[in-house]
């Protein structure tokens, strides 16, 4: 570093404490920058967070990427309001702030550096020349902060439409549509937003011919069977060939992000089965145990294990839909109506067990709603003598047919390194040979006590070995629902805890302090103590995550959800540049995703 620079480090920023230095990750920072170069930050993360000036990002960006075991997977990036934060507990002064969180696959560990930002100078150096997938991550946050990311190279809306006004998730935007005039459609105004989603090859980069070739460009959607949901992809084309490809996402925006902030902690879990609407409980997974790591909540084996069944289940639910409907685009239509048959037996099960089916929001803040019904256990037994005979069917009579086979091996493919230069988890990841399943390696609500296998390909991803990987995940989740059945301990479906769901109606009616808790959990929700946290989960599409920032209240000051189907589009054009646009629905079938995950 430069005189100057560290002159101005030791006037921002204040060493706070020595527990740093026996991080030996930080004690390689201290000794490369100096000890005083950033505040270190104590949480309830599990992981290591620093503020750093904006004009060491790239420095200490580049030093973890070059560690002997590097810092490979930019992970997560976005911002936060802090302007009307009441507990700032000593922070570096800030009206917003950018966080990026890092993952060394080696350490199998995080680390997350935040970046202050006053209000007059907005902007932050670009960290695309390090990571790929750091363009989208910028571009949203651009998009709902208006946080100013230097050379980036092209700083657009990417979730809202190009003709919006303001920035979201700023803390002065309103959150209710109550809170605005009444909206009105005109043909002036129709016109505008139409003209705003034209899309003009030039602002790309792209060029509408050369010397031999005139382009073509192409709309894929918004609206196409195989896009998958509300997706578009602008192809630029020289014949049936892809030359370039953009990704246009955005049309299933719904602001969950923005409703946690005028949700209490309870009142918001029916928001996170709809993050990944195919995922059910699963979604619900990371977001309870965040809120649960923040009221220091711990809860009964019997809900861990419930936990578990529930969100194994929803994965089985999720993978048949996803290898039926890539089966579909491949051109078969019979697995699909098979499908949706077997994926009923799995939607009775839950309707038994929870009295809804697609989005039970069943999980609570320290266990889950009620005790299991009367004859779960003999469902589950009956689903589990069904399901392997019918996906050996689905393997015979389709995935090893020779057709599917010649569409799919050998296209769309990509190595461990570019996989984890674009954030690509889940199977998408593990097709590359890499053995990483959040499941094993970061065990979660008792999942090292159970005993499977994690399903990896042979070193590079293509579209078959991603959807055979999801066949064989589908037999180890029956391996870990069969233990679920035989191993379902007694005792409570709820921690007994004064943060946690509702006391029981018998105690409301007898007790006058039950009555007033009971009241102030429904009315206003928990006040949760002032402190930040983190939980990711494997979920049925690659890693979800809830970060939360709880300011001391009853509702949440900031929710980041991060969701693997985000990055996994952004990689369609490095992947499919040169191949031809049928090779490009066989590539979308092989992703596994849904735009209520893309766009939240």
């Amino acid at each position: 570093m430069t005189d100057s620079i560290k002159k101005d480090h030791n006037l921002f920023f204040k060493n706070n404490s020595e527990e740093k230095l026996n991080n030996s990750v930080m004690k390689k920072l201290f000794d490369f920058f100096g000890k005083d170069f950033c505040f270190h930050q104590i949480t309830l993360t599990g992981f290591p967070i620093i503020w750093i000036n904006k004009i060491l990002l790239i420095e200490v960006g580049k030093f973890l990427c070059n560690l002997s075991r590097p810092y490979i997977m930019l992970y997560d990036l976005h911002g936060v309001d802090e302007r009307i934060r009441l507990t700032r507990n000593n922070l570096p002064k800030a009206d917003f702030s950018v966080f990026y969180h890092l993952i060394s696959i080696e350490r199998n560990s995080d680390f997350m550096i935040k970046v202050p930002l006053l209000e007059q100078d907005l902007s932050v150096p670009t960290l695309t020349g390090l990571f790929s997938n750091a363009n989208w991550y910028e571009r949203e946050t651009w998009d709902m902060f208006g946080i100013i990311f230097d050379k980036h190279p092209n700083l657009t809306r990417i979730i809202m439409p190009s003709t919006w006004k303001g920035h979201p998730l700023r803390k002065d935007y309103s959150a209710r549509a109550t809170e605005n005039k009444p909206f009105y459609l005109n043909e002036q105004k129709e016109d505008i937003q139409m003209e705003g989603l034209k899309f003009k090859p030039e602002l790309w980069g792209m060029k509408r011919k050369n010397k031999n070739v005139e382009f073509m460009f192409l709309n894929l959607g918004p609206n196409h069977p195989s896009a998958h949901g509300a997706f578009r992809i602008i192809l630029q084309l020289d014949g049936e060939n892809i030359v370039d490809c953009v990704p246009d996402i955005g049309y299933h925006h719904r602001g969950a992000e923005k409703m946690a902030e005028r949700q209490s902690w309870h009142s918001y879990i029916p928001y996170t089965d709809r993050i990944e609407y195919l995922g059910g409980c699963v979604n619900e997974m990371p977001y309870v145990l965040s809120v649960e790591k923040l009221a220091n909540i711990s809860v009964p084996e019997k809900v861990e294990v419930i936990r578990v069944m529930m969100s194994e289940l929803f994965r089985i639910n999720s993978h048949l839909l996803y290898i039926s409907t890539f089966i579909q685009d491949v051109g078969s239509m019979t697995p699909v109506f098979l499908a949706f048959t077997d994926r009923q037996r799995i939607y009775d099960l839950v309707e038994a067990i929870t009295g809804a089916r697609m989005h039970p929001a069943w999980f609570r803040i320290g266990g889950v709603a009620n005790d299991l019904p009367k004859g779960w256990n003999v469902l589950l037994k009956e689903f589990l003598i069904w399901m392997p005979k019918r996906l050996k069917f689905y393997v015979k009579t389709a995935l090893q047919n020779s057709i599917l086979i010649n569409r799919s091996k050998g296209i769309a493919t990509y190595n461990k390194k570019e996989a984890l230069q674009w954030g690509v988890t889940g199977a998408g990841l593990r097709a590359t040979g890499l053995n990483f399943d959040v499941r094993k390696w970061r065990p979660y609500s008792g999942y090292e006590n159970y005993t499977f296998e994690v399903p990896i390909g042979g070193g590079i991803s293509d579209c078959y070995s991603r959807v055979m990987i999801k066949v064989e995940e589908i037999y180890q989740s029956l391996i870990i629902l069969k233990q679920c059945l035989d191993n379902m301990p007694e005792g409570p479906f709820k921690s007994d805890h004064p943060l946690t769901t509702p006391p029981d109606k018998e105690s409301v009616l007898q007790n006058i302090d039950t009555m007033i808790s009971h009241f102030l959990q429904v009315s206003w929700g928990p006040v949760l103590p002032e402190n930040e946290s983190f939980q990711m989960i494997e979920a049925t599409k690659g890693i979800n995550s809830y970060y939360l920032i709880s300011d001391g209240g009853t509702m949440s000051y900031r929710t980041r959800i991060r969701t693997p189907s985000f990055p996994h589009l952004q990689q369609i054009p490095s992947v499919i540049r040169g191949s031809l646009i049928s090779d490009l629905i066989v590539y979308l079938g092989s992703i596994d995703f849904v735009m209520s995950d893309v766009d939240r």
